[in-house]
């Protein structure tokens, strides 16, 4: 066998390989064709030689393909997995699917909230489902009180509208009752151990004393647990003693706790813990799917022992992989002290990653709800950072945001030599939108520049004159835009003089960019989104007498 003979003969057993041991001449052609293009000015001479060599390799059993791939070192490669992007499909039942939002009060949703609230909303929307807003404020230390509206308000931003909102701390009866019922099946437990003494015992896979109570002593204890002092005693819900997590081990259902709760002031003292309430909810709820990040992933195995217990059937558990923010303020409990302490000028800082300071910042709501919508549900952890909403957020921006002048630390020049008078220059607000119209910029030989762009040289205004700058001088040079082109003159940007208004940028880290605009900016409404050129987009926050306030959302 020739040199020839023998490459194509590889990937004739390279094609019969993939093929079930029937290689194709046309594919083996194409094959050599690709992958070696010194052969291909030989085309006319492989051509008739794959046909008869393939015949040859199909010929041969499967094993003695596999002996002559191995003598010859051919190796199928196997395709690599494309990535998958996007919400895969739900399993289990897609008919009168229910499914819930429920975050814990603890002040407004921040962008790791849309981890789990798109999803869930996305999935509804699709299959034409229910989604239950369930606040989870059975800790009444993780409560702020004001989250109660600020919650729903972040959702309504991120256009998902819940079918229904319910409350925890309105069910405290309900979860009481279904304590009741569990007692009486034998499935859970009062027990007055001492905190150490119990996780001695669930350490070396033992059970407490408590564990043999009758449900006669349990009723009993049940009856006058809210006269107990706080950590006198628990309900514990009874799970495998010898399971391989210990935290699994007879988990504690309900406690006692004397704060007072905002919303429930110091009516109840039995409090249940979250993977209680949670279960009872969902079942009664008629939660078809649960989706949860796998942090949860223990907590699902503890709940299913409720489930098991009470004979319910369980939904289907859906875990995702942790959302990774780079550069973006999470902590809840440390944006609340930073604003306490002054830090942070309230939810709204946009240093924070909460919604509403990324809304105030003229973020699109669409940037995240498809950005998470893209990331998915998968187990593996994802990353996300601000320049991946930028660039998602610039395709919603770019034909919305009309373009205007702004200058930074604005100084009075005057253009010695201008002898043309007064002139009217006409810029578009948006050069892809010229139906919008024109802004009005009027030039008479003086203007505002920025203190940063007042260096030695040639520039031209925009629109407007050449001039030459040297120190303190700035002298008339020309006008036309060729004229700058040949001189290679740095085009900026400008503001007139007298039809102008004060504006500050409150920037991505809260520093301040105080400066002038062009008169036109005083036609916004609080809300809109402009495009300050060589800035950036940023949004109209407010409107004072004498001053526009805008907050930068990015280049």
């Amino acid at each position: 066998m020739n040199d020839l003979e023998e490459i194509v003969y590889k990937h004739a057993l390279l094609n019969a390989a993939k093929h079930k041991g029937n290689a194709n001449p046309g594919a083996v052609m194409g094959s050599i064709m690709a992958n070696e293009p010194e052969l291909r000015s030989r085309a006319k001479e492989i051509g008739p030689l794959a046909g008869k060599i393939v015949a040859q390799v199909n010929g041969l059993s499967a094993e003695e393909q596999a002996s002559e791939m191995e003598k010859f070192g051919v190796e199928v490669q196997e395709k690599k997995k494309v990535k998958e992007v996007g919400l895969q499909e739900l399993p289990g039942t897609h008919e009168n699917i229910v499914l819930r939002f429920a975050p814990n009060p603890s002040g407004p949703l921040h962008i790791g909230h849309s981890r789990a609230a798109v999803p869930n909303a996305e999935y509804v929307k699709r299959h034409n489902g229910k989604l239950i807003l369930r606040i989870e404020d059975t800790d009444p230390k993780r409560v702020y009180e004001d989250a109660y509206e600020m919650i729903p308000e972040d959702l309504e931003w991120l256009g998902i509208h819940p079918d229904e909102t319910v409350y925890q701390s309105d069910r405290f009866d309900i979860y009481y009752d279904y304590a009741r019922q569990l007692i009486e099946k034998g499935a859970v437990y009062m027990c007055t151990c001492d905190g150490a003494t119990f996780k001695e015992l669930k350490d070396n896979c033992k059970p407490c004393p408590c564990r043999d109570n009758s449900v006669e002593e349990n009723l009993k204890l049940w009856e006058k647990f809210d006269t107990m002092e706080a950590g006198e005693a628990v309900l514990r819900v009874k799970t495998d003693i010898n399971h391989k997590n210990p935290a699994i081990r007879d988990w504690v259902a309900m406690r006692l706790v004397d704060e007072t709760h905002p919303r429930l002031g110091n009516k109840y003292r039995i409090y249940p813990m979250m993977n209680f309430s949670v279960a009872v909810d969902d079942h009664l709820m008629g939660m078809t799917h649960v989706l949860r990040g796998k942090d949860h992933l223990a907590n699902s195995e503890k709940q299913k022992y409720l489930y098991d217990h009470m004979g319910w059937d369980l939904p289907e558990f859906i875990h995702y992989g942790r959302l990774k923010m780079e550069d973006i303020a999470l902590s809840t409990s440390k944006a609340l002290a930073g604003i306490e302490d002054g830090t942070y000028s309230g939810w709204d800082d946009p240093r924070l990653g909460t919604l509403r300071a990324i809304a105030r910042r003229g973020i699109d709501p669409k940037t995240i709800y498809n950005l998470i919508t893209e990331i998915g549900v998968k187990m593996a952890d994802s990353a996300i950072s601000w320049k991946k909403i930028y660039g998602l957020n610039r395709n919603y921006l770019e034909p919305i945001a009309n373009r205007y002048f702004f200058v930074e630390d604005p100084q009075l020049i005057e253009v010695k030599g201008y002898e043309d008078g007064e002139v009217v220059i006409e810029r578009p607000l948006h050069a892809d939108h010229l139906d919008r119209g024109n802004r009005l910029l009027p030039f008479n030989g003086s203007a505002y520049l920025a203190k940063s762009d007042i260096a030695d040289g040639v520039f031209r205004l925009m629109d407007a004159v050449n001039v030459d700058i040297s120190g303190e001088e700035i002298t008339y040079n020309s006008t036309s835009f060729e004229d700058a082109r040949d001189m290679k003159a740095r085009i900026i940007q400008w503001v007139p003089v007298g039809d102008n208004v004060n504006v500050k940028i409150v920037m991505d880290d809260a520093s301040v960019k105080e400066g002038m605009g062009e008169i036109a900016l005083c036609d916004l409404s609080v809300g809109d989104i402009v495009q300050f050129e060589r800035v950036g987009f940023a949004r109209l926050d407010e409107i004072k007498d004498d001053e526009l306030i805008f907050y930068y959302a990015h280049k």
